[in-house]
């Protein structure tokens, strides 16, 4: 079965337009003029593509009340002027953004990047075991000392690049470059709310880090 991408936009001519290169690449789409709309057919859709600027409800509470029930991977669409509202999205869980005005090709290769690092690999991988933390890249899930860890799909790739490399430092740079598989055209303000967001999830205490380490002046690294 091919992946069905749900595009939100209350802009008939984005949906088309991005419907049609989707569909020309062999996904299912599903489309959403407002934020209610986007709500009712999240549990439909294998990604979602959310504009911000909705009706019925903003596209930041669509992600909050998807992100509450489910991990469905989420890219953003955001206007450059956005800034503050592009890293509340990350923040509260959205995957990804791409800046209006996009090229449709760009955001399908994002789309499908997202997919591919979020599907089971075709073969089983071994667990990786950091401490107390248990990840299996095969069922795409994490335990802390036999507690299930929710994560969304960007944060479990960051956690298991880290993982794979444990005690090896990486800027901010090459973790864009590693885990946002692309050339990432935005900031690196993207892989400190990702960072953040899973000291949260992962940490006994988030304030006083014990896996995911800053090293100060160059970047981040799972200490081992």
């Amino acid at each position: 079965m091919h992946e069905r991408i749900l595009i939100v936009d209350d802009e008939t001519a984005v949906r088309e337009v991005v419907g049609r290169y989707l569909r020309r690449e062999g996904f299912e789409t599903l489309e959403a003029a407002d934020g209610r709309q986007a709500i009712e057919l999240a549990a439909d859709a294998d990604l979602i593509v959310l504009d911000l600027m909705l009706p019925q409800v903003d596209g930041l509470e669509v992600c909050r009340q998807i992100r509450s029930s489910r991990n469905t991977p989420i890219i953003m669409l955001t206007a450059r002027a956005e800034e503050t509202d592009k890293l509340v999205g990350l923040g509260i869980g959205a995957d990804d953004y791409v800046v209006k005005p996009f090229s449709p090709r760009e955001l399908v290769a994002r789309i499908a990047a997202v997919l591919r690092r979020t599907a089971a690999p075709a073969q089983p991988e071994d667990v990786v075991r950091v401490g107390e933390l248990r990840i299996s890249p095969t069922t795409r899930s994490v335990e802390r000392a036999g507690t299930p860890v929710e994560l969304t799909a960007r944060e479990f790739d960051l956690l298991l690049f880290l993982a794979r490399s444990a005690g090896q430092v990486f800027t901010r740079q090459q973790l864009l470059d590693s885990v946002w598989d692309y050339t990432f055209a935005g900031d690196d303000n993207t892989v400190t709310v990702h960072i953040r967001r899973l000291r949260e999830k992962v940490e006994p205490d988030p304030a006083r880090p014990r896996y995911v380490k800053t090293v100060w002046g160059v970047g981040y690294k799972l200490e081992p």
